[in-house]
């Protein structure tokens, strides 16, 4: 099978640092990419954080900020692939659309639909009050537009099975043209499980030509699915924002730890990681 390209999600968003040990600044995130990088990662998903003392929970659509930590990643290591988020709830998302466009990353996030974003505590009461992630049509196409100008390639974000097939619809549509990336994002509470008999649904639901990675939520459990990706041609993902664990159970304080478990688990499913230049190679860059 071809080869595995492995990203490493730095850091996310809301994760507080006085909790958690998650990256804030430049110099953190360019310290944690090089744990990442020398462990097998190829491209880095970056979150940007606030950057006062008690900001570092909140995230940031800063244009500077952004090029900052890009700049520090890339110093830290050569021919890494920057992957930017763009996540946004409600209808002001155009500081969003105006960080890529002003940093021209390589690949950002595109969350191709909408979620009811849920989560219950132990006692049936809501974890949070229920939200909607919006991602409606248009909002879908503005990004879509944007990164096309920025020469970024999208990464369909899906959360939910009927989100895949949206995706193939935005193609036949001529929303976009070219080769599909998409992420199935599973392990959220009100989208898809991390159950991995969902993949072959999953990958018989995209377009052919489609590329395809699992980012996947949770704790000891999600390994066994990262290895079906693995064994089914997926690319792989994890980091700080998606788990604290390895398949032991072990709790980590950084990404490097992540990283290398993921690496093994693509080797022992027969895949090789790939490197950077040949990840891109493999997305066309």
């Amino acid at each position: 099978m071809s080869k595995a390209i492995i990203t490493c999600s730095l850091n996310g968003v809301l994760t507080n640092p006085k909790q958690h040990n998650v990256p804030v600044t430049p110099e953190e995130m360019a310290a944690e990419a090089r744990r990442a990088y020398d462990a097998g990662a190829s491209v880095m998903h970056i979150h940007l954080r606030k950057q006062g003392p008690d900001e570092g929970h909140l995230g940031s659509w800063d244009i500077d900020l952004s090029k900052a930590v890009q700049a520090a990643i890339r110093d830290a290591c050569p021919d890494v692939i920057i992957n930017h988020t763009t996540g946004v709830v409600g209808p002001d998302y155009q500081p969003a659309l105006d960080c890529v466009a002003a940093t021209r990353p390589e690949m950002a996030a595109c969350n191709a639909g909408s979620l009811n974003y849920l989560k219950l505590r132990s006692d049936g009461s809501w974890a949070w009050p229920p939200m909607m992630f919006d991602n409606p049509v248009e909002k879908v196409q503005a990004f879509i537009d944007v990164m096309a100008k920025a020469n970024t390639i999208p990464e369909f974000e899906c959360f939910d099975v009927g989100i895949v097939r949206c995706v193939d619809m935005y193609q036949r549509n001529g929303m976009f043209s070219g080769t599909a990336q998409l992420n199935f994002v599973m392990g959220v509470a009100s989208g898809m499980p991390t159950n991995p008999d969902l993949l072959p649904i999953l990958v018989d639901l995209a377009s052919e030509d489609s590329r395809w990675q699992v980012t996947a939520i949770g704790r000891a459990e999600i390994w066994p699915l990262h290895r079906r990706t693995a064994e089914l041609g997926g690319h792989l993902r994890t980091g700080l924002e998606d788990t604290f664990y390895l398949s032991s159970g072990d709790k980590v304080t950084s990404n490097g730890p992540l990283i290398e478990e993921m690496a093994k688990t693509a080797r022992e499913a027969g895949r090789e990681v790939a490197s950077p230049q040949e990840a891109r190679a493999i997305l066309g860059l």
